[in-house]
């Protein structure tokens, strides 16, 4: 992690994102997509 995120409050809650590079792959190409769309309706 770098180092100019700091936690100050220990008892808070934090959500942490990265990003990814080169994500256009995910939403231009069929399996990508079928695999994306087969995960999320998995999570339903």
């Amino acid at each position: 992690m770098s180092r100019n995120y700091k936690f100050h409050n220990p008892e808070g809650a934090y959500f942490v994102s990265f990003a990814v590079v080169e994500w256009i792959d995910v939403f231009t190409k069929n399996e990508y997509i079928d695999i994306l769309l087969e995960s999320l309706s998995f999570s339903q």
